[in-house]
């Protein structure tokens, strides 16, 4: 598990680096838009009370707690599982980059009551009016990963 608990680690720091970088010190949540790339790559400041796209936001405390709570259940599920499943580096990457994204997300609803999201992309004339962060692709990639790579030793140790 030395693969996932690296993954953990790098992916909290680099997450939690990046919103020192675009809040603390540039001032993006004053400035609320830096131009980039523009049009296909800019820093837009948006804070998320909720889970994707702002789905179930709400600025009461309760839901905060309660947004907390489940993504660290799913944190320890996800752990619980991928340690069992005796998985493969692959695997223990992907549970690393989920439960690093989510540990990241959880220390912005603790520190600043949302999640702070700044990354805003769009291409071939449509403007997207979502931003995300590092945690976010994070656990999107940690997702796709353990989705790709579960149940790949079990089919191994079957077939022998």
């Amino acid at each position: 598990m030395r693969v996932a608990i690296g993954a953990i680690i790098l992916t909290a720091v680099i997450d939690q680096a990046s919103k020192w970088a675009v809040i603390d010190r540039m001032a993006l949540d004053q400035r609320l838009y830096v131009p980039v790339f523009d049009p296909y790559l800019n820093f837009v400041m948006a804070w998320n009370t909720g889970i994707n796209f702002g789905l179930f936001g709400s600025d009461s405390d309760v839901m905060r707690y309660i947004l907390i709570a489940v993504a660290v259940a799913i944190c320890g599920f996800v752990w619980v599982w991928v340690r069992r499943e005796g998985a493969g580096r692959w695997m223990q990457l992907g549970a690393g980059l989920l439960i690093g994204g989510a540990l990241g997300n959880v220390i912005d609803r603790v520190r600043w009551g949302a999640v702070a999201d700044f990354i805003n992309m769009s291409c071939c004339g449509i403007r997207n009016p979502y931003s995300f962060n590092i945690a976010d692709a994070a656990i999107f990639a940690g997702a796709f990963l353990l989705i790709v790579f579960s149940g790949r030793n079990r089919q191994t140790d079957q077939n022998e």
